[in-house]
C-alpha cells in the first residue's frame, strides 16, 4: 500500500464511510476506488482534487504526509490547508538547514514527515539565502554537471506546484525514484517533464500524484575540488570527423 492509499483509507474509516459511499461521491466505481487504496492505481488529477475536497484537506497533505501522525482537525484550520512541514530551528528561532547525507537519503522517503527523523539530521546555516525553508540533499550521478557525487544541492521548499517554472532546476522527491535533481522542461495538468543537463540522458515525465516534495535550487556545496579533463591524448581532428559522420547519419534517418 502506498502512502497516498494508506492516507485515503485512514480518512475514509475515520469518517465511517464505506468504499461504495466514497466512490459514489467521486463519481467512479467502487472497484476503481479500491485500487487507489490498495496502491494498484493512481487517480487522475480531477479525481485527486475531488478526494481532497471530500476530506477538506489539501492535495499536498494527501500525497506528502502520513495523516495518522498529525492532528488533522488542527491542519484543516490553517489558511489554504497548507501542509505542515517538520523543520528545525536554532536557539534564536531561526530555521536551520537540515542536511540529508548520502547515508540518510535512503530513509528520507519514510522519514520526511517524521519530526524525530528531521531532528536527527545534521544542521548547517548559510546567511545569504533568501526567505523560505531550505534543506540540503546529496547529488549522485553525472546527469546534472557540474554537480556530481561530491555535491550537495540546497533547495527551497515549494508548497504549491503552481510556483514551479520551466527552465529552473528542482530537487524532486517521489515514492518511485526517491531524491532526484533535474531541470523542469514542461508542465501539464497531471504531470511534469524533467530533463538532465547531460544530453545523453533523455527527458521523462513524472505524474503529479507521484510527487512527495519539490525543492527549488538555492545554492550548492561541493565537497571535493574539480579535476580538469585530460585532453592531452585526444585527437581533435578525429573527434570532429566522428561528429560529422554522426550528423550525416542523423540527416539520413
Amino acid at each position: 500500500m502506498t502512502l497516498f492509499g494508506d492516507n485515503i483509507r485512514h480518512l475514509r474509516i475515520k469518517k465511517n464511510l464505506s468504499q461504495d459511499k466514497v466512490a459514489q461521491a467521486l463519481f467512479i466505481t467502487r472497484g476503481r476506488y479500491a485500487k487507489y487504496e490498495e496502491g494498484k492505481a493512481e487517480p487522475p488529477y480531477d479525481v485527486l482534487r475531488r478526494i481532497a475536497a471530500l476530506y477538506n484537506i489539501s492535495i499536498d497533505l494527501l500525497l506528502a504526509l502520513d495523516v495518522k501522525k498529525v492532528d488533522i482537525e488542527s491542519l484543516i484550520k490553517l489558511d489554504d490547508n497548507k501542509i505542515v512541514l517538520p523543520i528545525t530551528v536554532d536557539s534564536f528561532g531561526r530555521n536551520s538547514i537540515e542536511l540529508v547525507s548520502h547515508r540518510a537519503r535512503a530513509g528520507y522517503l519514510s522519514g520526511y514527515s517524521d519530526p524525530e527523523y528531521i531532528e536527527s539530521l545534521p544542521q548547517i546555516s548559510i546567511p545569504f539565502l533568501g526567505p523560505g525553508k531550505y534543506r540540503a540533499f546529496p547529488i549522485s550521478g553525472d546527469s546534472m554537471p557540474p554537480h556530481n557525487d561530491n555535491t550537495y544541492v540546497i533547495g527551497r521548499y515549494i508548497d504549491n506546484l503552481g510556483e514551479i517554472r520551466k527552465g529552473k532546476t528542482y530537487i524532486v522527491v517521489t515514492a518511485n525514484e526517491g531524491i532526484t535533481y533535474k531541470r523542469l522542461a514542461d508542465k501539464e495538468d497531471d504531470s511534469i517533464t524533467v530533463a538532465s543537463d547531460n544530453v545523453i540522458y533523455a527527458p521523462y515525465k513524472i505524474k503529479l500524484s507521484e510527487i512527495i516534495q519539490i525543492w527549488e535550487f538555492g545554492c550548492s556545496i561541493t565537497t571535493k575540488e574539480a579535476i580538469p579533463d585530460d585532453l592531452s591524448n585526444v585527437n581533435l581532428k578525429e573527434v570532429l570527423l566522428d561528429l560529422r559522420k554522426d550528423i550525416k547519419q542523423l540527416k539520413k534517418s
